[in-house]
């Protein structure tokens, strides 16, 4: 990894508040690798929170491919524009996969697009949040080599929870922890050697249901013995409503609609959604965004693009 690569400040699994490498700024890592358990929108809404407190925020989208979060970003860009109004926006940046055929190759023309896309990103703002794609890709695995935070949302069911153990059926007891699990396992340890301090690890448990269902009960104890067992923290997510699904279209987020300036109506239910977005910003314990100096302008654009493959 080029110099601009630092270690991650080292959390605990209690929840204390992460410590600011000064001159760089936090990244925040949006990982899992299965489809549909609501990454995209999980960024786009973890950036306008701490926007909207004043921070300055990248976001990077490495699931080109799909492109969901570079749409959303667009679709809010495009929407602004039309209303007249002024809404916050991150940087923004895509980075795509290398079209090389030599393996080796492809891979450290990815590496050299992401550190084009991060490094300035790092050093121009307070957070940094990457968007992975739904699946194993070298990219992907590469993202997870810069995070000072780690986000895995989780959609509230078994079949997901089998990205990361193995469950017995009939007790409920984790047999074994599974893949993406033991890759990030495999990493932590590696970073441990070369003297690097671990990522602070979350799994969001997302889409939850109102009911209070045998699964949510289950879900809930065989994630908090995971917990123990491997080395993250729980966090509640978001629940399982429309609203997501209306808003990606106009690019806004929960967040947004307090100002009054279009799109859907608050109901009470957006109120409690809301706040359960400003529930999951507080509880990963990101460190306070750094005084601006005078000169500064906000962090608002594009990105410095990835460079086009080599050859």
């Amino acid at each position: 990894m080029s110099s601009g690569f630092q270690p991650a400040p080292n959390p605990s699994i209690a929840q204390t508040q992460a410590a600011r490498t000064p001159g760089r700024g936090h990244v925040l890592v949006i990982g899992n690798e299965k489809g549909g358990s609501g990454k995209s929108t999980t960024a786009l809404h973890i950036a306008v929170s701490l926007m909207s407190d004043g921070a300055r925020v990248a976001t990077l989208d490495l699931d080109a491919r799909q492109g969901t979060l570079s749409r959303y970003v667009e679709n809010r860009a495009a929407y602004a524009a039309r209303k007249g109004i002024d809404l916050p926006m991150p940087l923004h940046a895509a980075v795509t996969l290398s079209t090389l055929n030599d393996r080796k190759e492809a891979e450290a023309d990815e590496r050299n697009r992401l550190e084009a896309a991060l490094e300035p990103a790092v050093a121009a703002t307070d957070f940094v949040i990457v968007d992975t794609p739904g699946s194993d890709t070298h990219l992907s695995r590469l993202a997870h080599t810069w995070a000072d935070t780690l986000l895995t949302p989780l959609n509230d069911s078994f079949i997901d929870l089998d990205l990361l153990a193995r469950v017995d059926p009939d007790t409920l007891k984790i047999v074994r922890p599974s893949i993406y699990a033991e890759a990030l396992w495999k990493q932590r340890q590696l970073r441990a050697v070369q003297g690097g301090r671990p990522v602070d690890w979350i799994v969001m448990r997302n889409r939850l249901s109102s009911l209070a269902a045998r699964n949510k009960r289950d879900m809930g104890t065989v994630i908090e013995a995971l917990a123990k067992r491997i080395g993250f923290r729980v966090a509640a997510g978001l629940s399982e409503r429309v609203i997501y699904k209306e808003l990606f279209l106009t690019g806004l987020t929960l967040l947004d609609l307090k100002r009054g300036k279009g799109g859907p109506s608050l109901t009470m239910s957006h109120v409690a959604a809301r706040q359960e977005v400003r529930d999951l910003v507080a509880s990963l314990n990101l460190p306070p965004a750094a005084e601006p100096a005078p000169s500064d302008g906000p962090a608002t654009g594009t990105a410095t693009p990835a460079p086009p493959p080599a050859g």
